[in-house]
């Protein structure tokens, strides 16, 4: 008898592992369960549309006959309601009944409101979905001023936003820089002025008190806790996730800031697995539970669970040095692995806009930040892949180029 998968969510995790269950398994029935309207897209690209610079073919991954054509059923706007974990059973709005073998959790999450008053007016906009990116395109080229909030890797997608669409923004941050767990002030300025050329002014050690909004309920002006009021027609926040998990609520599904997983995607749950964004899964590398957003990691995550649930066993483990960049600016950045984890940090300006920062912990490369230069990126993930210890490398870690065979693995040393 043909082995039964189910997947609630079809964003980069739940289709690679859809496509890896497939090939994995040639006579399984595949059930991929999504709320959204459309079938897969590259998430990286809807950006550059909301900034006016793609249109929406080139954004699609996956069109409904790439589904088909592996015999894999896709049901959109479909919203699962509840999962009985004894009857292997998944619940949906409709009422039908989905029975599994192997059931994976990849519903990502929802954009987090700000906790203030008027947070959900119109006008205020999350930057998650195809439909988030539309609605930001249009709302930004019909607006002259604007806000930006949370500064780390999301929010500045929305002051790219801002740049490209001409509004004029303040970028309001709770600390004194921007991604103020992961660079030290000196790397933070060449953001801030990169920004700046951008047309968006950072505005430190600030935040939102409150949002003001007209008669019709949009949002007018944003209030920050320091008193000072910032004209906004358009406002971006990006705060962070609530993981899409309501239907699991009744089940003894283990979370801690996202769902537990080994480095085979399992849950604590029997026959139930988690991959993408909603995971705090164990690192090979780092020998910690960690957490990653990247589209690289979600994949990986995707393609690692879709193997073991189809051999019912643990064959392959979740092994990733992730990475992210950001194209907005005229000068390239990227950051790898976990470079807020570390103990400690070493960190060199080479010349005016290129900078590099190595998070370390026991010896170990955690992840870093390069800005300007991302050559040596390949060889630092290398060295922190196999878990090289760099224990008075230093220097050869900033040098201008990086060399692993200098630094013997960990186990010769």
């Amino acid at each position: 008898m043909a082995a039964s998968y189910v997947i609630v969510g079809d964003g980069i995790a739940g289709s690679s592992a859809a496509e890896t269950l497939r090939e994995e398994d040639p006579s399984a029935e595949i059930t991929v369960l999504t709320d959204e309207g459309e079938a897969l897209y590259n998430r990286i690209l809807i950006k550059e549309h909301a900034k006016g610079k793609l249109p929406e073919a080139p954004i699609s991954i996956h069109e409904p006959g790439w589904y088909e054509e592996r015999d894999i059923e896709l049901s959109l706007n479909t919203h699962v309601t509840d999962v009985d974990v004894d009857a292997h059973e998944v619940y949906t709005h409709e009422g039908d009944v989905f029975e599994y073998d192997k059931l994976l959790v990849a519903s990502g999450g929802t954009p987090l409101q700000l906790p203030v008053e008027n947070a959900g007016a119109e006008g205020i906009h999350h930057f998650w979905t195809f439909q988030d990116a539309r609605r930001i395109r249009e709302h930004a080229a019909a607006a002259d001023v604007g806000v930006v909030v949370g500064a780390g890797l999301l929010g500045i997608d929305f002051a790219a936003v801002c740049g490209a669409q001409d509004v004029d923004a303040h970028y309001l941050m709770r600390g004194n820089r921007w991604w103020r767990y992961a660079l030290s002030m000196e790397g933070a300025e060449i953001i801030h002025d990169g920004l700046r050329d951008l047309g968006v002014e950072p505005v430190f050690e600030s935040g939102v008190e409150r949002f003001e909004t007209d008669d019709d309920g949009h949002v007018v002006a944003t209030v920050d806790p320091n008193g000072d009021r910032y004209e906004s027609e358009f406002v971006g926040v990006a705060v962070g996730l609530d993981f899409n998990l309501e239907y699991m609520q009744d089940t003894d599904l283990e979370l801690d800031d996202g769902v537990v997983v080994d480095e085979y995607m399992q849950t604590n749950l029997d026959d139930v697995y988690a991959a993408g964004d909603l995971t705090r899964y164990y690192d090979t590398i780092t020998d910690s539970y960690e957490q990653n957003g990247s589209w690289g990691s979600a994949k990986e995550q995707g393609q690692t669970a879709g193997k073991n649930m189809a051999h019912d066993d643990e064959v392959e483990a979740f092994r990733w040095v992730s990475s992210y960049s950001i194209t907005h600016f005229e000068f390239p950045f990227l950051s790898f692995g976990h470079p807020t984890r570390g103990e400690e940090y070493i960190e060199r300006t080479y010349e005016e806009g290129v900078w590099r920062r190595i998070a370390l912990r026991d010896g170990q490369i955690l992840g870093g930040v390069l800005i300007g230069d991302l050559a040596p990126q390949s060889a630092l993930k290398t060295i922190a892949r196999e878990e090289r210890d760099v224990t008075g490398h230093e220097e050869a870690l900033l040098a201008e180029t990086v060399d692993p065979e200098e630094i013997a693995p960990a186990q010769e040393q």
